[in-house]
């Protein structure tokens, strides 16, 4: 079992920066890092869609829109990942989710979401 609790939405102006964070209470048979993690977003209107991810071994990946922009990192001693937005457009106004998937049986656990807001 896994439980999130995100952090760090808000709003930003076009061009502007936020930092979401993600912290994961985790089961002592299943640490941070038996989990891949991800971040999504929905806007208003819109179907939930990939941001980014962060493997179990480091490794990241980004959707195009985001590429450039957005930097994905975890944290194993904080059981946190985080997202740093860059350069933030209003088409990137959405909620932000985050997700833990077991790296083995794929189960996967989402944050409650928070909104980001870009606007001037």
């Amino acid at each position: 079992q896994v439980q999130l609790v995100q952090s760090g939405g808000g709003l930003a102006q076009p061009g502007g920066s936020l930092r979401l964070s993600c912290i994961a209470s985790v089961a002592s048979g299943s640490p941070f890092n038996t989990y891949h993690m991800y971040w999504y977003r929905q806007a208003p209107g819109k179907q939930r869609e990939f941001v980014a991810m962060v493997y179990v071994g480091g490794e990241t990946y980004y959707a195009e829109s985001v590429k450039g922009r957005f930097t994905i990192s975890r944290d194993s001693a904080e059981n946190t990942v985080y997202l740093q937005m860059n350069t933030l457009k209003a088409e990137d106004t959405a909620v932000y989710s985050c997700k833990a998937a077991h790296r083995i049986n794929g189960v996967d656990y989402w944050g409650e979401g928070t909104l980001v807001t870009v606007s001037s």
